[in-house]
């Protein structure tokens, strides 16, 4: 009876080692990671050019209540192969890099991991596209979802020219105030279709890639 009993303790104490351990488990892997939401970037190629492409970069706040605030989000990733950067509109990067290879037409950046940041309020109309110029701050879709949203257009030369051709960027990397965000690769979706303003006609996209980026806790700084 006695050996039963302390069968039954050792038995009882590994069942409750294992809970626990379960639930740490379940913790990690569901805590570490928000459970509110994510930022997805979409990318839209919307028309080919000589040595490339243009594309609309759209980000969007899908986190509940986790709103990027000042001084907004920077978006870095690195060329897949010897991508420059033409022209931009509605954000910049913050280098250059080294350009010194061109002559007369000078590109934006010439970077291989270009870091590229939003433009600020009142930034003049000719270099604005729909939901840009914030300063990078975007709103918690819960809260406010129109303001959930950031976007840029960009002219990205030394590239496929072709769904083919174009290979994709990588190694994401989503920079905030409070850090702690962790990118995915890009993964090609089924190009976007847009709808005109009076609805008699939708076009699509060329080609289209998401990327997207989750908040973790233990990433983050203390006390973000």
């Amino acid at each position: 009876m006695k050996m039963q009993f302390q069968f039954s303790s050792i038995t009882g104490s590994i069942s409750l080692f294992l809970f626990l351990l379960l639930s740490f488990s379940t913790f990690t892997s569901s805590e570490a990671y928000a459970a509110n939401g994510n930022i997805t970037i979409k990318w839209d190629a919307i028309s080919w050019t000589p040595d490339g492409y243009v594309a609309v970069v759209t980000m969007y706040n899908y986190q509940k209540h986790r709103k990027i605030e000042k001084p907004g989000w920077a978006l870095g990733w690195t060329w897949a192969k010897k991508e420059v950067i033409w022209s931009m509109m509605g954000a910049q990067t913050t280098e250059q890099g080294d350009c010194s290879k061109f002559k007369g037409n000078i590109p934006h950046s010439c970077k291989k991991d270009p870091i590229v940041v939003d433009l600020l309020p009142g930034t003049p109309y000719n270099q604005q596209i729909a939901n840009c110029c914030k300063g990078g701050v975007m709103s918690a879709w819960a809260e406010d979802p129109a303001n959930a949203v950031s976007a840029f257009q960009v002219s990205v030369g030394m590239a496929g020219t072709s769904k083919k051709t174009v290979k994709l960027p990588n190694k994401f990397r989503l920079k905030a105030p409070k850090s702690g965000y962790t990118c995915g690769p890009a993964k090609i979706v089924r190009p976007t279709r847009f709808i005109s303003p009076d609805k008699r006609r939708v076009t699509q996209a060329l080609m289209t890639w998401n990327v997207t980026c989750t908040y973790s806790y233990f990433l983050a700084p203390r006390g973000a």
